[in-house]
C-alpha cells in the first residue's frame, strides 16, 4: 500500500502539478446464468458449500427458494 503526501500551493504559485488518479482495484463482474442452464431440466439443484448443503428449488410459480 502507497501513501500519497498532498502539498497544498499558495495562490500565488504560478504553476499548478495534477495529484496523481486514485489507483481502482479491480474487482470482479458477477456472472450471469440462466435458472434454466443450473436446473438442467430438475425443479431442485443441490449446492455445496462451505461443508453444508443448500437446495435451491423451483416453485410452482416459477420462483426460486435457496434452503438450508
Amino acid at each position: 500500500m502507497s501513501i500519497l503526501s498532498l502539498r497544498s500551493s499558495s495562490p500565488s504559485s504560478p504553476s499548478r502539478q495534477a495529484l496523481p488518479s486514485p489507483v481502482l482495484s479491480a474487482v470482479p463482474t458477477a456472472r450471469h446464468i440462466t435458472s434454466q442452464s443450473l436446473l438442467d431440466g430438475a425443479r431442485e439443484l443441490v449446492i455445496q458449500h462451505q461443508g453444508c448443503e443448500y437446495h435451491l428449488r423451483l416453485t410452482r410459480n416459477d420462483k426460486l427458494i435457496l434452503t438450508k
